[in-house]
């Protein structure tokens, strides 16, 4: 998700979305220790949306 798409979406929304993003984040990590993690590029870009909204969210406070 790039910072624009973020930025257009309203503030109430961020926590929302963070929360989503921490369950995925943690459902990556969960199928790459079994080992059924195809796709491992996922985990860093997955870190970097929840930096990119917990920036925002201090940014705003």
């Amino acid at each position: 998700m790039k910072t624009k798409k973020i930025l257009t979406t309203k503030p109430e929304e961020y926590a929302a979305k963070l929360k989503d993003l921490k369950q995925e984040y943690f459902n990556l990590r969960f199928q790459h220790g079994v080992g059924q993690l195809e796709n491992t590029s996922a985990l860093p870009k997955i870190r970097k949306n929840i930096a990119r909204i917990k920036t925002l969210i201090r940014a705003q406070g």
